[in-house]
């Protein structure tokens, strides 16, 4: 009788990367972000006694930034597991430079690699709507560089791109940037299941039930709320050269056992 594969009892994991990895916006009630890289972490843990979990990712970094903060970081902590993502903050800035983001995505990815035993890459997420629209040839012109260097290196690829409930609205946070705890529950199984481990979720790719879509006035409310509240204070950052990461130190700096 054929029996399923038993998946590697991994025993380390270490998060590199940006807001999506932080956890924004899967915020708790102390007013801290959880995020799928946690509930992986959580998952992985209860399978495997004395798992040690670091999340290197803050807010805002840029790719250059990750290089240069994270990724040697990781590569002293030696773990099992090590998940990337990155470049997309890149991607959204007016003056993009997609030669040096692939360079730099380069160079981490080549880094990583050889110092764990799983490296895994994702295509990000992309939300319905005329922003994806306008930078979509950037972020595929950056996942095609993420499923070369998978080829090259024999990192997994994760595909939430191409997951239709990743894209719909209802998965994103106000700020149309983040995804809400819902989405970012079934980016965990998806990573959760590119690792090997029986499904939780069957059906984390399948869209939501359709709903009636919100009314003029309300779909006005939302923009000028989003307007006010997200799309200018980003705007100015980027005028002034700041960060929402400036100064923020990683939200789990070492490789410790995982408490929830």
């Amino acid at each position: 009788m054929q029996t399923n594969p038993v998946p590697p009892a991994h025993s380390s994991l270490v998060a590199v990367g940006d807001s999506f990895t932080e956890g924004m916006s899967d915020l708790l009630p102390d007013g801290s972000y959880r995020g799928w890289a946690d509930v992986l972490a959580a998952r992985m843990a209860a399978r495997t006694p004395g798992f040690r979990y670091a999340n290197l990712a803050v807010r805002g970094k840029l790719i250059g930034q990750i290089v240069a903060e994270q990724v040697d970081v990781a590569v002293a902590m030696r773990p099992d597991v090590v998940t990337l993502v990155g470049g997309l903050n890149d991607t959204l800035r007016p003056k993009c430079d997609m030669g040096r983001v692939r360079d730099l995505l380069t160079e981490a990815v080549e880094r990583l690699a050889p110092a764990c035993e799983q490296l895994v890459l994702m295509r990000s997420p992309g939300r319905q709507g005329p922003v994806l629209d306008r930078f979509r040839p950037r972020m595929e012109e950056l996942f095609a560089c993420v499923d070369e260097l998978a080829g090259r290196t024999g990192a997994l690829v994760v595909d939430l791109y191409g997951a239709p409930s990743l894209a719909d609205p209802r998965m994103w946070d106000v700020d149309r940037l983040h995804l809400t705890a819902e989405g970012h529950r079934r980016v965990a199984e998806a990573v959760w299941q590119a690792l090997g481990h029986d499904p939780e979720d069957t059906e984390w790719h399948t869209p939501m039930p359709a709903t009636a879509p919100p009314g003029w006035v309300a779909r006005r409310v939302a923009d000028a709320r989003f307007t006010r509240q997200h799309l200018l204070p980003w705007i100015g950052r980027r005028l002034s050269g700041r960060s929402s990461g400036d100064d923020r130190a990683p939200k789990r700096p070492e490789l410790l056992p995982y408490e929830a």
